[in-house]
């Protein structure tokens, strides 16, 4: 005779903290970036030392920054009110893409002591992404 376990995933704890800590500082470094690039022109990001900024078009400075606000919002809005917490997932690789994409702009320029923190902040959202997917995933309000 076999049972079936009809009981919900039981998470734990660990799981459940370590997703929510990445979450927020993930949406730390985001909301402070994205701001800065809303908020700033192109000649004041390249004086903080985001030389890439100086050819950039105005426009495309301020996509990316707003892009980064919103990914920042969604990692910890839907998770916290749990009105649609899907969208923490989506919200975590939409700024995993945007981390492949700096890395590879950073390279292109020669900029390769930068990389390194692309490349955490792309492990963070995959951490969240498999987290929330698979350890400690968060139901909809009912």
């Amino acid at each position: 005779m076999t049972t079936i376990d009809t009981n919900p995933v039981q998470t734990s704890k660990g799981w459940t903290i370590g997703l929510w800590v990445a979450q927020a500082l993930l949406a730390a470094m985001f909301l402070m970036a994205g701001s800065t690039k809303l908020t700033s022109g192109s000649a004041e990001l390249v004086a903080m030392g985001m030389g890439w900024a100086e050819n950039a078009p105005f426009l495309l400075i301020k996509f990316i920054g707003l892009a980064e606000v919103a990914g920042a919002l969604g990692l910890i809005l839907p998770s916290a009110t749990r009105i649609m917490p899907q969208l923490t997932k989506l919200a975590a690789a939409g700024l995993a893409v945007i981390m492949v994409l700096a890395a590879g702009l950073h390279i292109t320029r020669g900029e390769f002591e930068v990389v390194p923190v692309n490349v955490i902040l792309f492990a963070l959202a995959a951490f969240v992404i498999w987290g929330r997917t698979n350890k400690a995933p968060i139901a909809a309000r009912a």
